[in-house]
């Protein structure tokens, strides 16, 4: 038999069930019968006991080891559950995140169109200011920068106080010369049209897109107006041959009627007397604009040499002057919107009256009109010229 000593190490763990004849060994060594001796050793014994119960398992039986097996199912229990909702992945959104992630994503393609118009303007704008830089450096090569003082290629000295060109009105210039462009390439098509014969209805789209076109040309001049109207009164974005018939920053209507008079088919006696009327009322109408325009001009000069034009002038009576003389002169541009509007509606008088067909014709004489006077000028600024001694 071995000492008692050694069963503070025993062969098998202790929650496992020994054997029948383990238990008979162990019973008679700790049997309360052969223990008389041996009863110092149940200290040893039961502190090698402890030791076993803080490191191992609880035994798979009896009533003092049920708690920590309902532990141990609890935690079989929650180890699926929690590697299941690992497996199902992110949650959906609630409406309020998805509402706010729809609004960042709108703000953010507004933000990009912004960016891009942003860029296409300055685009645009950059182009601009290259052509007008082309146009200005072009017009100082052939000595016919009017406004700048240029010519003949020399610089000519300018008095204090008179400025070049205006920046608006150089635009301006650049942008009557692209509606040239534009212009021609309509009549091309408005005449293809008309030598096509073409019905009544598609005509008129032809037409209408001409008047459209005019249209364009008075809003772009009421804009200049407003900042430099004596470029448009001077005429000097038209050929010196336009200039010498211009009247208020454009052509007199009533002598647009009598050209057209013998370029149009022949006319019904109604649509005759319509026309007759309408000349008229027009050439009325210009003669009450020329009689305020030139009372403008008798009131300007007045004030101006209403007090002594000795020189150094009276300060305090030469800034009263120039006020009144300017307050008179914002009157021009009033007479400047009144002519071209004049014009406009002597032009979509002349359609009311005529049929599709001679309207179109109208608008044709017209530009073909204009064309002629375009091409005189040319023709005069490009002739020999002799050396005088």
């Amino acid at each position: 038999m071995r000492p008692p000593t050694l069963n503070i190490f025993p062969s098998q763990p202790m929650h496992v069930e020994p054997s029948s004849s383990t238990k008979a060994a162990g019973t008679g060594l700790v049997s309360p019968s052969s223990s008389g001796s041996k009863r110092p050793s149940e200290p040893s014994m039961e502190l090698a006991n402890a030791r076993n119960d803080s490191t191992a398992p609880p035994p798979p039986s009896g009533p003092s080891h049920e708690p920590a097996k309902a532990i141990k199912r609890e935690g079989n229990r929650k180890g699926p559950t929690t590697s299941s909702s690992e497996q199902e992945g992110p949650k959906t959104p609630d409406p309020k995140t998805l509402r706010r992630l729809a609004q960042n994503r709108e703000a953010a393609r507004k933000s990009r169109l912004r960016k891009k118009a942003y860029v296409q303007q300055l685009e645009t704008s950059r182009i601009k200011l290259t052509q007008l830089e082309q146009e200005l450096q072009r017009a100082r090569s052939q000595g016919m920068f009017f406004g700048g003082g240029i010519v003949g290629g020399e610089q000519q000295s300018l008095p204090v106080g008179i400025n070049n060109t205006s920046s608006d009105a150089a635009v301006f210039d650049m942008e009557y010369a692209r509606w040239l462009e534009e212009h021609h390439r309509l009549m091309c098509e408005l005449r293809a049209a008309v030598q096509e014969h073409l019905p009544e209805n598609e005509l008129r789209l032809y037409v209408d897109n001409c008047l459209a076109h005019y249209d364009e040309v008075l809003n772009l001049k009421g804009m200049v107006a407003k900042t430099d109207v004596f470029h448009i009164v001077s005429g000097m974005w038209k050929t010196p041959a336009e200039r010498c018939f211009m009247w208020m920053g454009g052509f007199r209507p009533s002598e647009v009627i009598k050209i057209i008079l013998n370029q149009i088919e022949p006319l019904t006696e109604q649509q005759l007397l319509g026309i007759c009327g309408l000349q008229q009322s027009t050439q009325e109408t210009e003669e009450a604009l020329s009689q305020g325009l030139e009372a403008l001009n008798q009131s300007l000069s007045e004030t101006i040499t209403s007090d002594s034009l000795s020189c150094p002038p009276n300060m305090a009576n030469y800034m009263g002057q120039m006020a009144i003389a300017m307050n008179k002169l914002s009157t021009l541009e009033g007479f400047v919107r009144q002519a071209d509007n004049l014009r406009q509606q002597t032009i979509y008088r002349l359609q009311q009256i005529l049929t599709t067909r001679q309207a179109a014709r109208c608008l044709l004489a017209i530009a073909e009109y204009f064309h002629r006077l375009r091409a005189l000028s040319s023709l005069w600024m490009g002739r020999p010229r002799q050396d005088q001694s």
